[in-house]
């Protein structure tokens, strides 16, 4: 777990020492997953790269996706790949759905917020991260889970895109 706190920590401090967006040599996110039982939901942030997440989203659209439009069309169409690559569902695979809120710019990426309303407290959730996959073979999705006072980190990839995640 170290070991990944420490890589998603250069991951994060690697785009202020680099020659800008475009040139960055890895490809990755970072989500924050917050068990708030209070409220009876899971609260996500997840950070992606500009480039990386307009490539993807511009892939089978007739023009190219530009994060920064004033148009409702980048968060529809963030909205709908989120939904697709980044999915919760009960220990026993019951699906609950991924509430988009916003998003926001920041150095060479957005962070999108998000919430998941679970039926009841739970203890654990399956999460599959797959965003940017089906884009980059050498895609990392690092996922900090902070829940009840603990906190863990989980490494998705090709190959490993889902895991039972418990707290």
């Amino acid at each position: 777990m170290r070991l990944l706190v420490a890589l998603a920590a250069v991951l994060l401090l690697f785009p202020l020492a680099g020659a800008g967006p475009a040139l960055h040599a890895y490809h990755s996110t970072i989500t924050e997953l917050r068990y708030n039982a209070a409220k009876k939901q899971l609260e996500i942030s997840v950070k992606v790269f500009t480039d990386d997440f307009e490539k993807a989203l511009s892939q089978g659209q007739p023009t190219h996706v530009n994060l920064t439009d004033a148009a409702p069309r980048p968060l529809v169409l963030a909205t709908a790949y989120m939904q697709r690559t980044l999915q919760v569902s009960t220990p026993a695979g019951a699906p609950l759905p991924l509430q988009v809120l916003g998003m926001q710019a920041e150095n060479d990426g957005y962070w999108f917020y998000c919430k998941v309303t679970l039926p009841s407290p739970m203890s654990a959730v399956k999460l599959r991260q797959a965003m940017l996959l089906e884009a980059f073979g050498d895609q990392m999705n690092i996922v900090n889970i902070e829940a009840n006072g603990q906190k863990q980190s989980a490494l998705f990839r090709a190959g490993h895109e889902q895991e039972l995640l418990k707290w």
